[in-house]
């Protein structure tokens, strides 16, 4: 059976989240149920993350397996035409090997959060950045970050149902840049990591803001990591603002197309 990987998009306020779920609407379940138009009986689909509900994704990678042999650019516009009116599009499509897995092949996994920090409500990204009305401080949360690179046990910043078998995880990296936004300014932190504990990225943003409005200072992150203790995490941050940007694997499967 031919095997592709699909690179989608997807705004995650109407879902459950990524996995298929019996009684609720999931994006796994809305491009499934794409793939039985296109071809019966095709297996469930395996992707690079699990996203929580109201989580988006810019660039989340699934494989399936099918048994016609589609070109990949029109196995995607057959997709994205069943797709309809979810907001979820494939992007890309590639043949890829039959050994290629989109969650057990990915060697990194980069994750994008947006803060924005104003006074007026939110109009027209409402639902995609958790705004807070207050000023924040760049360099103080830039400074908190540095604590966190690394391997680490990160205990402090796990939900404590996280099924992971060990908490120890190697931050590669964590930029947090501003810019403007209409009435206020725009905080966007890059994180990127071989992979993830349930609820790190929105455990680590939420403490940081604390930092950049002055309530902890950035060597409370160091003593909170050091503790080791889920009781000593800063808030943890709605889903709105957090997308699965990239997903980055040995041979980038859509290169080759």
């Amino acid at each position: 059976m031919p095997r592709y990987a699909l690179k989608i998009e997807y705004d995650g306020t109407p879902f459950s989240g990524w996995q298929r779920q019996a009684d609720r609407a999931s994006v796994q379940g809305a491009v499934e149920a794409a793939l039985a138009r296109l071809e019966q009986g095709v297996p469930s689909i395996a992707a690079a993350g699990r996203t929580d509900a109201g989580v988006h994704a810019l660039g989340q990678v699934a494989h399936c397996d099918l048994t016609k042999d589609w070109d990949p650019f029109r196995l995607s516009e057959a997709l994205n035409h069943h797709l309809k009116p979810h907001p979820v599009a494939v992007v890309d499509c590639a043949r890829v090997p039959d050994d290629f897995h989109a969650r057990f092949s990915a060697v990194e996994r980069r994750y994008l959060f947006r803060l924005v920090s104003r006074r007026a409500p939110l109009v027209h990204d409402r639902g995609q950045v958790w705004r807070v009305s207050h000023d924040l401080d760049l360099a103080p949360m830039q400074a908190a970050a540095r604590h966190l690179l690394g391997r680490h046990d990160f205990t402090t910043f796990r939900a404590s149902l996280c099924q992971a078998a060990s908490p120890v995880k190697t931050l590669d990296a964590l930029d947090i840049e501003d810019m403007p936004y209409p009435g206020g300014r725009e905080f966007r932190f890059h994180v990127r990591a071989r992979s993830f504990l349930h609820n790190q990225v929105r455990s680590f943003v939420g403490t940081l803001e604390r930092v950049g409005a002055g309530a902890w200072a950035p060597e409370d992150v160091k003593a909170a990591l050091e503790a080791r203790d889920r009781a000593a995490c800063g808030p943890v941050c709605p889903p709105g603002g957090l997308y699965l940007a990239a997903v980055g694997y040995p041979t980038d499967p859509f290169a080759q197309e």
